[in-house]
């Protein structure tokens, strides 16, 4: 077995990191995981860290789930590999049902592809071939939210609302446009003016979900194919949808005749107590994008789930959907994520996350009383805790004081206190948790503590 010095040599050698500066491995070198059991992982040198981020939001029935392992196994000793390209499998066909059972309204036909980005890419081409296929070939804009991220390929990451991820790769695909996110925190400072007439958060939803009529009024409804909206955004960190909000975007996108694609790459499968999020919020999109948790991460998978809608047109003659990935709906990979969803039947993690999310919630809102903490939001087991300069005043940090306290301090601290978890800047300075769903209230306690610790001796340094 390789020493981690031998570890660390290749990686500085060979190994490019994904969405990671390079000059880390020169310097400091890079964390090596190399074993991980229930909600925690080990390094290579054998410590043991809280996994307070699900891997990257994906392990959500949690690490060492020998059964997943198992279940890959077999189906590759039965069917390795065969594609969806004219041709089908059972696991392929046995999820698709179960996805299209648990999914909303008519949302009925299940495309797999390999990952979120592809699920999110699959859903933006196919709302713009079903509008050709309507007569209406100028439905070709799509509508997303400000800092929203939606994927890496070009269509996705045209959609994706962080201007800092896309100007290296401009131009880009046309025709995405931005409209404010529902960041209640920060309502006032995107434009919203309550009158003090009801409840504010409501107000503020419908002010939300007014800038994207705004927007498809300016662009012409005659040009918009779909608004792109997760349940909770991630990244800015978790923004949730206040009371009313998703029905009002719903109305909307009625009345202008645009989809609304629901991206629950990390929303779905149990995030939010529900195999899928927009259930919990009362919402029926026309498509909703889907992957990470699906197989808890024991193999790549994702899917776009339809409406009989959008698939009718491509249910006659000779039309068909010229888009495709070779290891989409992949074999091994589905029977994983029927076994996965299994469990969740089992051991009730859609009911768990939903008891338990208040306590969860409670647990980390305790750290409000820290100078540091402006806010704590989130829902299910998904939450962020905005850090500010000022508390009073809910100033946030400039960039350069935002880069000396996320990556000159918290990263290293939280790691070295024991905790995997993210602190992001695409947006203000927030620390996310998306712990596996398997945890309770003795790990929110454990959790609150360590977060305590970190951020008091981060406070003192500002």
């Amino acid at each position: 077995m390789n020493s981690p010095a031998d570890l660390q040599k290749k990686a500085q050698d060979h190994l490019w990191m994904h969405f990671t500066r390079q000059s880390v491995l020169d310097t400091s070198g890079v964390p090596v995981i190399v074993r991980g059991e229930g909600h925690h992982i080990w390094d290579d040198r054998g410590k043991r860290y809280f996994d307070g981020l699900s891997g990257l939001f994906v392990v959500n029935a949690g690490h060492g789930r020998k059964r997943l392992a198992q279940a890959a196994a077999k189906q590759a000793e039965e069917l390795a590999f065969f594609p969806l390209w004219s041709y089908a499998h059972p696991s392929a066909i046995e999820l698709a049902d179960r996805l299209a059972d648990e999914a909303p309204g008519d949302l009925n036909r299940v495309f797999f592809t390999t990952g979120g980005g592809e699920a999110v890419e699959t859903a933006f081409k196919l709302a713009k071939q079903f509008w050709k296929l309507q007569g209406q070939p100028l439905k070709h804009k799509v509508i997303s939210r400000s800092i929203a991220y939606h994927g890496t390929p070009q269509g996705a990451l045209a959609i994706t609302g962080i201007p800092v991820m896309k100007a290296p790769f401009e131009p880009l695909v046309p025709g995405a446009f931005r409209v404010p996110n529902t960041n209640a925190y920060r309502a006032e400072e995107a434009g919203f003016v309550w009158d003090g007439e009801g409840d504010r958060l409501e107000a503020f939803g419908r002010w939300a979900a007014d800038r994207i009529e705004e927007m498809i009024l300016f662009e012409g409804p005659e040009t918009v194919a779909a608004v792109f909206l997760e349940p909770v955004q991630n990244s800015g960190g978790c923004f949730p949808p206040p009371p009313g909000y998703f029905q009002r975007v719903r109305e909307i996108c009625d009345r202008h005749d645009v989809l609304l694609v629901s991206d629950e790459v990390i929303c779905a499968y149990g995030r939010i107590g529900h195999t899928f999020a927009c259930n919990a919020y009362d919402y029926v999109p026309d498509i909703i994008t889907s992957a990470k948790g699906l197989t808890s991460g024991y193999s790549p998978l994702g899917a776009t789930v339809i409406s009989d809608r959008i698939y009718e047109p491509f249910r006659h003659g000779h039309t068909s959907f010229l888009h495709g990935y070779t290891f989409g709906g992949h074999p091994v990979s589905a029977a994983v994520a029927l076994e996965n969803l299994a469990i969740f039947d089992e051991e009730g993690l859609n009911q768990r996350v939903r008891e338990n999310s208040p306590l969860f919630r409670a647990s980390l809102e305790k750290l409000l009383d820290l100078p540091i903490v402006g806010d704590v939001r989130g829902d299910g087991y998904f939450f962020g805790i905005e850090l500010v300069k000022d508390k009073a005043t809910r100033e946030t940090f400039n960039d350069d004081e935002s880069e000396r306290l996320l990556r000159g301090f918290l990263s290293g601290a939280l790691y070295d206190a024991g905790l995997y978890c993210r602190a992001d800047d695409r947006g203000d300075p927030v620390i996310q948790l998306a712990p596996p769903l398997t945890i309770g209230p003795s790990e929110f306690d454990e959790l609150e503590q360590i977060l305590r610790d970190v951020l008091t001796r981060a406070a003192g340094l500002l």
